[in-house]
């Protein structure tokens, strides 16, 4: 087995030139704000048809945790993988369940259609409210816990559009030692 890679980098994820990119999107798969508005605004007309069909399929609303694929139009990466994170609601609804859920059905998705590298961003830690250190502890140890089992996925990026959840992540990402994943800061 190759040894995997996961990066840390501060920047906007539609720039990120990958096999698949995770959108944090809303359950009605039709655009909504913070990363979700700007990939379906830069992605264009077919991935937003993609997402409309996929939204009629499923009756209107993907659960929480739950994921979807689609092409990425003309974003820099073949595909988009929507993904619902949750709510926060004071931590007691499951929240840590369903944003653990959306990482790692993100993962298998992306395991899937074989994807060799894929991006993150920050899920729920915008209008959804999520504490940004809590969500980057649930991310980082999702990924970290079952990327090794995916035989596909070789690289993933943690891609933080704010300093603040650089920072975190990269407090985090800077104190592990996995002998089985290459980590990166940049």
């Amino acid at each position: 087995m190759s040894l995997k890679k996961i990066t840390l980098i501060l920047n906007d994820i539609t720039k990120i030139n990958v096999d698949a990119m995770v959108n944090s999107a809303n359950k009605s798969l039709l655009g909504g704000g913070g990363v979700d508005y700007i990939i379906h605004k830069k992605a264009g007309t077919k991935m937003q048809q993609e997402c409309r069909r996929i939204h009629d399929e499923i009756g209107g609303s993907l659960p929480n945790g739950q994921a979807v694929v689609t092409t990425a139009g003309h974003l820099p990466a073949q595909f988009i993988i929507h993904t619902v994170g949750p709510r926060w609601l004071g931590g007691s609804k499951n929240e840590a369940e369903e944003l653990c859920n959306a990482y790692l059905n993100s993962l298998v998705k992306a395991n899937e259609i074989q994807a060799k590298n894929l991006s993150f961003p920050n899920i729920s830690t915008g209008v959804y409210n999520y504490p940004k250190q809590e969500a980057a502890e649930i991310a980082i140890g999702t990924v970290l816990s079952s990327l090794p089992r995916f035989e596909h996925i070789e690289h993933v990026y943690f891609v933080c559009y704010d300093q603040e959840n650089y920072n975190i992540y990269n407090s985090i990402l800077s104190n592990l030692d996995d002998p089985q994943i290459q980590i990166s800061i940049i």
